[in-house]
This record gives C-alpha cells, sequence and structure tokens, in this order.
C-alpha cells in the first residue's frame, strides 16, 4: 500500500486527514497507532505524552495534584493543537472521546477508529502497567468491566470501528488500513 506522503495516494479516501485512534486503555492506540504511522509515513503523536510534556507531570501525578476535570480540559486543548498539525497518526487518552466538543472536533477533522477490544483483552493488557489512574483501586477488573459497558455508547460513534485482539499488532494495523479503504467523507 502506498503512504500517504506517496504522491500516488493522493486517490485514498482518508488522503489528507488525521487518523485518530479512540478506545478503552488497553486496547492499543499507541502500539498500534506507531506502527500505523510507520506504515503510511506518517508522524505519531499520543495526546497523553504530549499532555505529560506541556503540563510537566505525569498523567498519574496530574490526576491526584489537580484532578480529572483538569486533566479533560488540558487533554481538550492538547488535541485541538494536535489537529491543527498535518495529517499524522494520534492516539487518544481512553476518556478523551467522552467529552462533546472533543469528540465533534475529532469527527470534525480528523478519521476516528475506535480499537475496539473485548474485556479480557484490555485486562491483560493494562496489568503490564501500573500508571493508569483510573485503574488504581482494589477493584481494578470491575471497574475496567463498568468504563468498557459506560463508554462503549460514545466509542461506537466513531467513523470506523476495528477489532483489536490478541496477536500481532499488524493485525490490527492491517485491519485499519482496510477498514480506512471504505471511509467516505460526509
Amino acid at each position: 500500500m502506498p503512504s500517504d506522503s506517496d504522491p500516488s495516494s493522493t486517490q485514498l479516501p482518508f488522503h489528507g486527514r488525521t487518523i485518530a485512534l479512540v478506545g478503552l486503555m488497553g486496547a492499543g492506540k499507541s502500539t498500534v497507532g506507531r506502527r500505523l504511522a510507520d506504515k503510511l509515513g506518517r508522524d505519531f503523536y499520543d495526546s497523553d505524552h504530549e499532555i505529560e510534556k506541556a503540563a510537566g507531570l505525569s498523567i498519574s501525578d496530574i490526576f491526584a495534584k489537580h484532578g480529572e476535570a483538569d486533566f479533560r480540559r488540558g487533554e481538550k486543548q492538547v488535541i485541538r493543537r494536535l489537529l491543527d498539525m498535518p495529517p499524522h497518526v494520534l492516539a487518544t487518552g481512553g476518556g478523551a472521546y467522552l467529552d462533546p466538543d472533543t469528540r465533534a472536533i475529532l469527527r470534525e477533522r480528523a478519521i476516528t477508529v475506535w480499537l475496539n477490544a473485548d474485556i479480557e483483552t484490555l485486562w491483560r493488557r493494562v496489568q503490564k502497567r501500573d500508571t493508569r489512574p483510573l485503574l488504581q483501586r482494589a477493584d481494578a477488573k470491575e471497574h475496567l468491566a463498568h468504563l468498557v459497558m459506560e463508554r462503549q455508547p460514545f466509542y461506537s460513534q466513531a467513523d470506523l470501528v476495528v477489532h483489536s485482539k490478541d496477536g500481532p499488532h499488524t493485525h490490527t494495523v492491517n485491519a485499519i488500513l482496510k477498514a480506512l479503504q471504505t471511509w467516505k467523507p460526509k
């Protein structure tokens, strides 16, 4: 497949638009996003990493010191700034797409792709890192299951849905590339 920066790719339906990956923590947005960006010859940005750079604090520290509401305000600003940049691949934080303003600007200025993973896959993946503020609790797996149910109606509004399963990340990258071929501007 030609890269999006390749002149022959101007016929691709997603040419000129940022591809924004949305979904729960553990869905693979950052890992898959990096590989997708490489495949397309685009830059990759992770909104959580960009928030940490801007704040000079980790996500966990932002939550602890300033609370989730302040974090979400900063997240919205960072995503708006990133969408002003040339087309790239963007991994958003798990809660970013819940905010109606953030969801609207992502849908207006990017192609949103929900990386949908089942609870067992998410749980296996999130256990690899202990830096997830929303899971710093005794009932972490139950809370994750609650988040799946609570957030599904928002994520389902994404332009495209791709299932993120265990296995080589290239499978998910290829599934995204295939789904992008079906996307049509509104």
